[in-house]
């Protein structure tokens, strides 16, 4: 199992060549990171995403669909067959 590391300049750190209290010490360095971040309540999270993608709709191709004379993957009419 390998780690990347975001902090040090060492790039992949090969975890079977670390000591358990090598292993330890990084654990805790990251659980120090992680109590940092901000937390929100996934209910607030879908409020919220929800909004941002219902103010977009009116330029979303994937809601409102490609018109016909800019879409690239239409079918073509007509064309021919080579044998």
């Amino acid at each position: 199992m390998y780690f990347y590391s975001l902090t040090d300049n060492a790039g992949v750190i090969n975890m079977d060549e670390l000591t358990d209290v090598d292993k330890a010490k990084m654990e805790r360095d990251q659980k120090k990171i992680e109590v940092k971040l901000e937390r929100w309540m996934t209910s607030k999270c879908c409020t919220e995403f929800m909004e941002a993608v219902q103010a977009g709709v009116e330029e979303d191709t994937l809601v409102k669909g490609i018109a016909e004379d800019k879409n690239p993957f239409k079918e073509l009419k007509g064309g021919c067959v080579v044998c």
